[in-house]
């Protein structure tokens, strides 16, 4: 399987009651909100390129960490170490497969400090009154991919991401309410087999 039909979602779209009328969000402020956090957690509902769907519970811990646990009967995990995702299949013999974070639109999130308006990295930003998108690139490396992500305002939350690899797959994560500030130890994050923990952002 793509890495992207694990580490992203495709989506059955919001199913909350959304707001009436928003402003559309600036680059700054979506920024910001992104920056305001450095742990979450919270459920998700994953749709891939194929059309099938999972469901999990999502961690993140910022910078470079995220885990997805997938629900029975799925049971796969992947998890981002700060430098490398490792995707875990139980029912293979093989070990977990590992790919560079740095090579997905996934590190764009995850970074230390979003930064939106850099030069060239969102390429799409608009709004349906009701939420704000905004598709963003590597500025460097456009080659890996994009994701494209999806807020509500009032107060302005992450509702879902969508991740578009470059052979034209698509893969949607519609989160369930974040929770923030939550407590993650970094042993949350160990990709089994690997070794140690990295370091980075302790």
């Amino acid at each position: 399987m793509r890495i992207t039909s694990f580490i992203s979602a495709a989506a059955l779209c919001l199913a909350t009651a959304l707001p009436a009328a928003a402003e559309k969000l600036s680059l700054g402020q979506i920024s910001g909100y992104l920056n305001s956090f450095s742990t979450a957690s919270g459920e998700f509902t994953q749709i891939n390129d194929d059309g099938t769907i999972s469901t999990g519970q999502i961690y993140i811990k910022r910078p470079g960490r995220v885990r997805f646990e997938y629900a029975p009967p799925e049971r796969t995990l992947v998890v981002a170490d700060g430098d490398t995702v490792g995707i875990v299949d139980p029912k293979s013999n093989t070990g977990p497969e590992a790919y560079p974070l740095h090579r997905t639109p996934l590190k764009i999130i995850l970074a230390r400090n979003v930064d939106l308006t850099r030069e060239r990295m969102v390429t799409g930003h608009a709004s349906d009154g009701k939420t704000t998108t905004i598709r963003a690139q590597d500025p460097e490396h456009p080659e890996y991919g994009s994701i494209e992500l999806v807020f509500t305002a009032n107060p302005v939350e992450l509702r879902q991401w969508v991740i578009n690899d470059d052979a034209g797959s698509r893969t949607t994560v519609v989160l369930g309410d974040l929770e923030t500030g939550v407590r993650l130890a970094n042993s949350q994050f160990k990709i089994p087999g690997k070794g140690p923990v990295g370091r980075q952002g302790d």
